[in-house]
C-alpha cells in the first residue's frame, strides 16, 4: 500500500526515477532522512502519470547504461518544461545534458572511488560547504560541455563538468554519488536541492506518517472487519498497533504458530499482545500442518511459496469463525518488494508475503508499511509506543527457521537449530552487541563431518554462524565479532546442542550473498 488518496498523500512528494542504479534505494533513504517523503518509480513512467502525482521535485538516479547506447533508458524531454525541479545523479546528469544539448562522451579516464572535487560555484547545491571536497565517483562517460543556459559548478581532474546547474529552470546535475556514505557531505547537497530548489519544509516525520496512515486505513477499511497475521517480528507487530489505532476492535490478530519460530517465541507473542496491547487475538497452533506441507521439500523458493500459501489458508479458515472479514493487514516492507522483483529490479528471492501469496485469496490486502525501510519501521514502532524489546528485536524472516535449514525441514532439525540459535542470541546479548549488529543467527547446514567428542568419533551436523551489520537490509557487511565471542558461541553450541560437532562463521557480504541463506 502506498500512501495515496485524497486524505493520506504527503503534502510534499519527491519522486526518484530509477534508471537501473544500484543506489536508487539509498537516494530514497537520504531524501527521507531530510524529512521529505519520496517514492521510487521506473524511468519510463508516463509523463502524465508522473505529473499527476504533483511532485515538488524529481531525482534522476544513476544507471549502468551510456546515453549513446541503443535503447538506453530515457525520459520524456517535456519533463524539463514542466517546471518541476530536477536533480540528475551520474547517468541522470548525463541524460539531462544529452537531452538538452550538452556534450557527453567517454571520459579520458574512468573515475571510480574517492575523488577530489573542486567547487566553482557555491550558490545552489554546494551552499554552505567547503569548496574543496571529497566525493565518490563511479562512471565511464562524462559530461564534456554543459547544455546552453547551464553553468559548471564543480569539476574534478578527469571530469570537466562534475556538477552543473540552471537555477532559473531549477535543473541540476552531479556526476558523483551524494547518496553514498563515501561522499560524507553528500546529504547536504541533497538537502540543498530539497529545501532551496524544491521548497520542501521537512513534513515527513513518523508522527505525520501515523496520522496519514491512520486516515488511509480508516478510509480503506470503513466499518469492515480486518485481520492481521502476527509472526512475532517487529513488522507485523507495528502493523497490528497501527491498524488497531485506526479501527480499534474491528481488528482481530491471528497468530499462526507454524512451528518454525525461535525458542519460546510463540508464548512471548501471545503474552505481549493479549496483556500489553489488549487486542483480540486468535492463536492457531498449526505446526503439524506446516510440517506436513514441507515434508520432503528442499527447494528454498518452493518452501517460501508453500509457507506463504499456507499462512493465507490458515487465515481464511480462522476468519470463517469470525464475523465477515474483508481485509488482511500485512507487514510487507520496501526491501521485500524490491527483492521479490519489480519492473526495474531483478527477482532475488520470493518473500512469502509478496511473491509467495496465492492468487486466489478471500481478502483484500492492507499493507501500510509497504514503502518503508526497516529503520523507519523501528522509528514508527517507537512512535506507536511498542515495548523496547520488541522494537529492537532483530529481524526474523516470515518463513522462520525453515529457510535457515538447508534442505528438508524436520522436527529434529528444527530442534537442533532452535537450540543453537538461542545460544547465538544469548551470547550476542551478553557481549553487548545485540543492538550493534543487524542480525545474528544460526543456520543448520546438514553437511556432516567427522569430530571427536569424549574420545569417540562423531559424524554430526554443521552450524553456520551468520552475523551482519546493515542499515536497511538492502546491503550488509559481515560483523567483525570478537574472537572471544566466537569462541563462546562455538563451545556452547557444540557442548549443549546434540547433533552438532562443528561451527563455522560466514564472512560473506550482501551483495554478492544475501543475509539469509535461502
Amino acid at each position: 500500500m502506498a500512501l495515496k488518496g485524497r486524505n493520506s498523500s504527503p503534502r510534499q512528494l519527491v519522486i526518484v526515477l530509477d534508471f537501473g542504479a544500484q543506489y536508487s534505494q539509498l537516494i530514497a533513504r537520504r531524501i527521507r532522512e531530510c524529512k521529505v517523503y519520496c517514492e521510487i518509480l521506473p524511468y519510463d513512467t508516463p509523463l502524465k502519470e508522473l505529473l499527476a502525482r504533483e511532485p515538488v521535485g524529481i531525482v534522476f538516479s544513476g544507471g549502468p547504461s551510456s546515453v549513446y547506447e541503443e535503447n538506453a533508458p530515457s525520459c520524456d524531454p517535456k519533463l524539463y518544461e514542466a517546471g518541476v525541479p530536477i536533480l540528475g545523479i551520474c547517468y541522470g546528469m548525463q541524460l539531462m545534458a544529452h537531452q538538452l544539448g550538452g556534450g557527453v562522451a567517454p571520459g579520458a579516464r574512468r573515475e571510480f572511488g574517492k575523488t577530489e572535487l573542486d567547487v566553482l560555484d557555491s550558490s545552489d547545491l554546494f551552499a554552505g560547504l567547503n569548496p574543496e571536497l571529497i566525493c565518490w565517483m563511479s562512471h565511464g562517460d562524462a559530461v564534456q560541455s554543459p547544455p546552453p543556459g547551464f553553468k559548471v559548478t564543480a569539476r574534478t581532474m578527469n571530469s570537466p563538468v562534475a556538477a552543473m546547474s540552471n537555477a532559473r529552470r531549477k535543473l541540476y546535475g552531479v556526476q558523483f554519488h551524494p547518496e553514498v556514505v563515501h561522499t560524507p557531505w553528500g546529504v547536504e547537497t541533497i538537502r540543498n536541492f530539497l529545501y532551496q530548489a524544491c521548497g520542501c519544509k521537512g513534513l515527513w516525520t513518523m508522527e505525520s506518517f501515523v496520522q496519514q496512515a491512520t486516515e488511509w486505513i480508516r478510509e480503506e477499511v470503513g466499518d469492515k472487519s480486518i485481520i492481521c497475521g502476527l509472526s512475532g517480528g517487529i513488522d507485523s507487530a507495528t502493523v497490528a498497533a497501527l491498524v488497531h489505532r485506526a479501527v480499534g476492535d474491528q481488528l482481530t490478530c491471528i497468530f499462526v504458530d507454524h512451528g518454525l519460530m525461535r525458542m519460546d517465541e510463540g508464548s512471548k507473542v501471545r503474552e505481549t499482545f493479549e496483556e500489553f496491547f489488549k487486542m483480540k487475538l486468535v492463536y492457531a497452533d498449526s505446526a503439524e500442518r506446516f510440517l506436513v506441507r514441507l515434508d520432503g521439500v528442499s527447494d528454498p523458493e518452493l518452501k517460501r511459496r508453500i509457507i506463504g500459501e499456507e499462512f493465507i489458508r490458515v487465515f481464511e479458515e480462522e476468519s470463517k469463525r469470525l464475523p465477515q472479514v474483508d481485509y488482511l493487514a500485512q507487514g510487507t516492507l520496501y526491501p521485500d518488494v524490491i527483492e521479490s522483483g519489480t519492473r526495474s529490479a531483478a527477482k532475488i528471492k520470493t518473500h512469502h508475503n509478496v511473491g509467495g501469496l496465492p492468487e486466489n485469496m478471500d481478502f483484500k490486502l492492507v499493507e501500510p508499511l509497504r514503502n518503508l525501510f526497516k529503520d523507519e519501521v523501528r522509528a514508527l514502532a517507537e512512535e506507536l509506543g511498542l515495548p523496547s524489546d520488541m522494537v529492537w528485536r532483530q529481524p526474523f524472516p516470515g518463513p522462520g527457521l525453515a529457510i535457515r535449514i538447508l534442505g528438508e525441514v524436520t522436527k529434529e532439525r528444527l530442534e537442533i537449530l532452535r537450540q543453537a540459535d538461542a545460544v547465538v542470541v544469548e551470547e550476542i546479548k551478553r557481549a553487548g552487541m545485540y543492538r550493534r549488529v543487524w542480525q545474528a543467527f544460526a543456520v543448520l547446514a546438514p553437511i556432516k563431518s567427522v569430530g571427536v567428542m569424549g574420545d569417540q568419533r562423531t559424524y554430526e551436523n554443521t552450524i553456520v554462524l551468520r552475523a551482519v551489520t546493515s542499515e536497511d537490509a538492502m546491503t550488509a557487511d559481515w560483523a567483525r565479532l570478537p574472537y572471544e565471542v566466537l569462541e563462546r558461541i562455538s563451545n556452547r553450541v557444540i557442548n549443549e546442542v546434540n547433533g552438532v560437532n562443528r561451527v563455522v562463521f560466514d564472512i560473506s557480504s550482501k551483495p554478492p550473498a544475501t543475509i539469509e541463506w535461502e
